[in-house]
């Protein structure tokens, strides 16, 4: 038998996950009342009301939920993000 070396071309490849977390978790700390977070992980029906109730509450509740929603985003490592919010598609916290 062979003795089996480590050579690039016969490894794997991990797979590249478009991972959104850090674009997201920015959005939705700086534009939170505008929920374009929401947009960008691909969320229309929960940014659409996101923007209805930034204008009833004229941008108080989402600013305040974009905040929370920035920071638990940065917080989560890739993987968990890219497998919750992306893969998961939970539109919420």
């Amino acid at each position: 038998m062979e003795d089996s070396k480590y050579e690039h071309w016969n490894q794997p490849q991990p797979y590249e996950e478009d991972n959104k977390r850090i674009a997201a978790g920015l959005l939705a700390i700086i534009l939170g009342p505008f929920g374009i977070h929401k947009f960008l992980l691909g969320y229309t029906k929960t940014g659409i009301f996101w923007l209805f109730l930034s204008l009833i509450s004229f941008g108080a509740i989402t600013g305040l939920l974009g905040l929370i929603e920035g920071i638990i985003y940065l917080t989560k490592s890739d993987d968990e993000f890219y497998r919750t919010y992306q893969m998961g598609r939970k539109p919420w916290f």
